[in-house]
Order: structure tokens, then sequence, then C-alpha cells
């Protein structure tokens, strides 16, 4: 008798759970995925040509609600918990449901997840969501770039649309996001490459994927999403923690995964940091983490247009899953608008329309902030009408693309960019990279 397996996700690492360990496993019978944190992807199927020969008619995914419901009418052996950036107390609420139920509570680690390089393989994740990877990953790429190997990225998956025409996806160019039909949330990853030259890849099997990308590389950047751990076996683990969230590196699923295994641990934001706050994550280096290396960072803002701000009532539009998931109260906008004397930060909620509204409903936290949401057109559509109507006189976007390419905004705009700033005196990542390049080389 196959074991009858249930799979929780998010369209990520639950679909790459199923490839690695369950896809052709004859001990297992998976019945369905549920999912959550992301819009549009329950109510549908992993389809059959990406589920293989014991899969004929696919698997459903159902909304996470139906959890307790689906175990007791399939009489499920096993549900596997995977997806991220979920606090402890999150995940043993889920496994006690799912344990009250009658099932076992399961989570894949890395050695049946990983899946090995012909190449090379950094990677570059973090404890949680907004933490600061792209700012490391952008400086990386560059540095491997002036080194003269050719160093192509592979994303964390963000399969939102047709999963079969997603299995490998490849972007060198703004084309390929339109081709794609890119959210804002993927092209929010995937532009810092293209816009400075390189490929990078992403999509629903990650063998293959990396297969492909093995082809036009000397070496493989693994680009993480949330706080996952890689999907690849990595030479060297860079893991980026946030001194504003000072414990929360022990405090969420899997971030304190990378926090224990990290060759190299980046502190990110130390401009903003307190003293203190930075002394706990020291403190929990030395505990848990000893032979690590640390590289101290500030989060260099660059502010397009600041004449545009001082003395102004602003809307900050941040980084989507960063300000809702994330939990992430301050982002680049923001400190970018008060440092450059913005008179008020004005809130988007009582003017936000249709996808937008229902996100400040659900995320009751954000504040101030409006989040960059766009998983579908709609959304698209409903956050430039937000914008639109919010009666501030500038808007300032901290967003890691450019928005009027999406939108049309009736307002002045000031672009926020952002780049990692190793502090004097601090270890660096140039140093870091060279060291690695020779012992790989």
């Amino acid at each position: 008798m196959r074991q009858k397996v249930l799979i929780m996700g998010a369209a990520g690492r639950d679909f790459h759970c199923f490839n690695t360990f369950f896809r052709n496993n004859n001990s297992y019978e998976v019945i369905a995925f549920t999912a959550t944190q992301i819009p549009y992807i329950d109510d549908r199927k992993y389809p059959s040509e990406l589920s293989g020969p014991l899969y004929p008619e696919g698997i459903p995914i159902h909304p996470e609600e139906e959890l307790t419901a689906l175990i007791k009418e399939h009489d499920i052996n096993t549900v596997v918990f995977a997806y991220s950036d979920v606090d402890y107390q999150y995940v043993m609420n889920k496994g006690s449901e799912a344990m009250a139920a009658g099932a076992n509570f399961m989570f894949l680690g890395p050695k049946d997840t990983m899946i090995k390089s012909t190449k090379p393989v950094i990677s570059v994740c973090a404890v949680r969501t907004g933490c600061g990877k792209s700012q490391t990953t952008r400086k990386i790429i560059d540095l491997i770039k002036k080194s003269g190997k050719r160093v192509v990225a592979v994303r964390h998956p963000m399969p939102y649309g047709n999963l079969v025409k997603q299995r490998v996806q490849r972007f060198a160019a703004y084309e390929d996001m339109d081709e794609a039909e890119c959210t804002i949330e993927e092209r929010e990853e995937y532009e810092p490459y293209v816009s400075r030259g390189f490929v990078i890849y992403a999509g629903v099997d990650y063998e293959a994927i990396l297969r492909e990308a093995e082809k036009e590389a000397d070496l493989i950047l693994w680009d993480g999403g949330n706080n996952d751990f890689p999907f690849y076996n990595s030479n060297l683990e860079i893991v980026v923690v946030d001194p504003l969230r000072s414990g929360d590196e022990l405090r969420y699923y899997p971030g304190e995964i990378n926090f224990r295994r990290a060759d190299v641990i980046v502190f990110n934001k130390m401009d903003s940091a307190k003293e203190e706050d930075v002394e706990k994550i020291e403190e929990n280096i030395q505990k848990y983490n000893p032979e690590a290396k640390v590289i101290y960072a500030d989060s260099e803002l660059i502010v397009d247009k600041p004449e545009l701000i001082a003395g102004k009532t602003v809307l900050c539009v941040e980084d989507g899953p960063t300000t809702t998931h994330g939990n992430v109260k301050t982002g680049a906008a923001s400190v970018a608008a008060k440092r450059n004397g913005a008179l008020r930060l004005i809130s988007a909620k009582n003017y936000a329309v249709g996808e937008i509204k229902k996100t400040y409903e659900k995320y009751l936290e954000i504040g101030n902030l409006l989040p960059a949401m766009g998983y579908s057109d709609q959304q698209i559509n409903d956050l430039q009408e937000t914008i639109n109507n919010t009666p501030c006189e500038v808007v300032v976007s901290g967003t890691p693309i450019d928005i009027t390419k999406l939108i049309t905004v009736n307002k002045p705009l000031v672009v926020v960019t952002y780049n990692l700033l190793e502090r004097e005196g601090s270890l660096t990542l140039q140093e870091v990279l060279e060291e690695f390049l020779k012992r790989v080389a």
C-alpha cells in the first residue's frame, strides 16, 4: 500500500519537494497540494505533464483552509509542510491540526531535496523576507563578472501562471519578461539581473532548470526566496540577517536552517540598527554557528530626485511580499522619504480598491506603506488606481523595478534604489569571493 500524502505549500518548495522526493516514488501517493500566502494558486492542478507517469491526471491544489477536511476525506497518512517565512507558533499550529485529524506531520530536508550541480554553486539566502538578498546578489554578480567568470543566476520559484509553460524559464531581456507575462513580484527579482546584462533562470522543475543553466555558466548563483534554504547543493552559503528584526533568525522557519548552515553571514541595514540588536544576533552566531564569517554592511539608498520630497506629503510604495508576510514596517521608500524631509507619509488604505483593499484588510500591520502587489493584471490595475486615488503630492517607489513600465502614475514619482555597502574594517564580499574562486578553480 502506498502511503497517502498531502503537501502544504505556496507554489515553491511544495512543487520542488514533490519533484525531488515523491514524483517517481512508488512508496507514496500524493493526493493533493494545499496552497496559501500567494493569491490565485489554489483551485488548479499540478499538471500531468510535470507530475510524471504515477499521476496521469495531475494533482489537485486546494486552499489550505480545507486541510482537515482533506485529511479525513482521503485518509491521509502524512502531511508535508513545504513553505517558508512562518514563525514556529504557526508551524506547530499547522502540525497540531494535521495530527489532530490523524496524520503524521513531516518536513523534507537538504539531503532529499538539494540537487547537485556540475558547476560550483553560491547560494544567497536569508533568515526572513526583506533582509536584503537582492542587494547582496547584485553585488556578487557584479564582482564575479569582473573576475571573468560566466555566472548565471537561478531564482527560487514563483510559478503563478501556466505551470507547463513555466517548467523552465530563461530571462535575458525585458522582452522575455513581457512574453512570459511576469507579475510585478517576478519582475522585482528578474529585472535587476536583466538590466545588468545577466541571465536568470526560474520555473518549476529545478533539475531541468539547473541542467540548462549549466550549459552557459562557469558558476551558478542560487537566489533564494523568502527565507527558504537552497534547492541546490552549495559550495558557498551566504545568508543575510536583519538587525531590525533581531531574534527572528531563531524564530522563523526555515530561516533558522539558513542561519545554522551559513558559511558567511551578512549583517545588512547596519545604518538603521540599534547596537543591542546587532549584539543579540552576534551572540546567536557564537552559540549556533561560530564558524561562520561575518560581514557588516549598510543599505545605501540612492534617490533619483530627492528635491521633490522635501516638505511634501508622500505615498510610499514598497516591495509587496516584504511588507505583507515579511512583516517589514519600514521599507526603502519610507526611509528615503523621512531622510529627505517629507512633510508627512500618507496611507493609501482609505483610497484602496479591489485586490489592494483586500490586501490591507488581510495585513493590518502594513500601516502607511503601500505594497506593490501585482500577481495578476487585476492587481496591477488596482495598484494603479489606488496610487492615483491617494491625495498625496509625491509618490516614492522603493520597489526593485521601474513600476512605470507597468502602470501610469498621475503624480511626480521618485525612485529609490539600494546597494549593499560594506563597512570600513569589515570583511567584504570581494574578499570572500576571491578566496572562493581560488578554491574552486
